[in-house]
């Protein structure tokens, strides 16, 4: 589990999250929702362990993420920042291989799922300054991947995706956090994910947390956290829900 407790982030010295409490379960995709300026990145940074609290504490598995060594917390945390940077022009496989930094070897198999997974193989030996903005995002997610971390920390990683492959890559963090089972046990990975985009949350997370100004105004199921009373508290608009689930498509307009 990965919990953060009465957490409290401070970022140019000012409040951005606020005595939030959640404790998020493996085998799930939780996604983080909340108009702009909410708090979502700094929360991700904060479960991180890349922003230190001013209060409060993140606990892994009952540990204090901060008691960890940064080898151990790197192999359990891959985190993809919203917007990354990339200091070398080198092969798209060498970068996504650096995901295997944390375990100290080139991990071959990994990186090979890793870009099968998000569509890359074609790519392997481009340069990645001759990328596109969205193939050099599905490579950055890709190194992610390739540390087989037991938690995918990812910040808007749709974003600059087209529609084929924003499905794709949903599919498989679907897929990541489905995991096997034992007996009672989900076996996957913990997905959690910052969106802008309501109907994917909507039709694919299992668990939502909303923000509004640093702090959460819902947690629980989709259905739950995404109704229409809690989309006008929180982005000041009415919606409601057309469709089937899991197909679902939001209709909004402004609060009068």
């Amino acid at each position: 589990m990965l919990a953060a407790e009465n957490l409290t982030l401070m970022r140019g010295g000012k409040p951005v999250v606020a005595r939030l409490s959640a404790t998020l379960k493996s085998g799930q995709i939780t996604a983080i929702v909340g108009p702009n300026g909410a708090g979502k990145s700094s929360l991700l940074l904060g479960l991180a362990g890349l922003l230190e609290p001013t209060d409060g504490r993140v606990m892994l598995d009952g540990a204090p993420l901060d008691g960890l060594a940064p080898r151990a917390r790197a192999q359990s945390i891959g985190y993809l920042p919203q917007s990354p940077e990339i200091a070398w022009d080198v092969a798209v496989e060498s970068l996504v291989t650096l995901g295997r930094l944390p375990w100290r070897d080139r991990g071959g198999a990994n990186v090979a799922a890793a870009l099968a997974a998000l569509d890359l193989e074609a790519l392997r030996h481009r340069p990645v300054s001759q990328l596109s903005g969205g193939e050099r995002a599905r490579v950055l997610l890709a190194r992610v991947l390739a540390g087989s971390p037991r938690w995918i920390l990812a910040d808007e990683p749709l974003a600059a995706l087209d529609l084929a492959h924003q499905l794709s890559l949903v599919a498989h963090l679907k897929a990541c956090a489905r995991g096997g089972d034992r007996g009672d046990q989900r076996l996957g990975q913990g997905v959690v994910v910052v969106l802008h985009d309501l109907a994917i949350a909507m039709n694919n997370a299992d668990r939502v947390l909303v923000l509004k100004d640093g702090h959460l105004i819902a947690d629980g199921p989709p259905e739950l956290a995404l109704s229409p009373d809690v989309i006008a508290q929180g982005w000041g608009v009415k919606a409601r829900w057309l469709g089937d689930p899991g197909a679902l498509a939001l209709v909004v307009g402004k609060v009068p």
